[in-house]
């Protein structure tokens, strides 16, 4: 299925594009509003992720991961990008809080709905703190390991281990929520 629909989308197939966005749109701006906490600019951030993913569709390589990592990974730098803009960090400023609220009952995949939240605070305080950086912050490796004064090999054993802790935890509850955080990390971690 995911072949066939990069092979459509190399095409130019309109459809793919759409299917795509139908399949995975929900998840990716769940992530993505974790990072920027604007609807609007989740939005804004969620169609420039796909227009890129159109763009760029070519350099897909499944033997490098899953489909859902790569939009992923492209949904992230997406994301972290628009946040170090001088426009969004003077937005935030200047924006009233009552609008970087979610609000729920809309149809998106929120990670807070998932109670993602929720389980992270449950591990360890050194697991907790880097998946805080990395997932709901969008750090990258290397800035966690400057933020945190800790190398990169003890933050990327430390995130698997996190993994592994969380994969216990989530799955018994709930599959879709440790499979967004889990690619969060993967990608992370390359």
């Amino acid at each position: 299925m995911q072949n066939e629909l990069i092979l459509r989308l190399n095409q130019k197939d309109r459809t793919a594009i759409s299917q795509m966005y139908d399949m995975y749109g929900g998840a990716l701006y769940g992530v993505v509003l974790r990072i920027v906490q604007s609807p609007e600019l989740a939005q804004q951030v969620l169609q420039d992720t796909f227009l890129k993913v159109w763009k760029n569709s070519a350099s897909y390589d499944e033997s490098k991961g899953r489909l859902f990592t790569w939009l992923l990974n492209i949904a992230r730098n997406t994301a972290i990008d628009a946040t170090r803009t001088a426009h969004f960090r003077y937005q935030q400023k200047t924006e009233n809080i009552d609008s970087l609220v979610h609000k729920p009952g809309n149809e998106t995949l929120n990670p807070d709905h998932l109670g993602i939240r929720e389980v992270v605070s449950t591990l360890d305080e050194k697991y907790k703190t880097l998946i805080d950086l990395i997932y709901f912050k969008g750090y990258t490796q290397e800035e966690v390991s400057e933020e945190t004064g800790i190398p990169i090999g003890t933050v990327k054993t430390r995130l698997r281990y996190a993994m592994t802790e969380l994969r216990k935890v989530f799955g018994e509850t709930n599959l879709v929520a440790f499979l967004v955080l889990a690619e969060a990390i993967r990608a992370a971690l390359k």
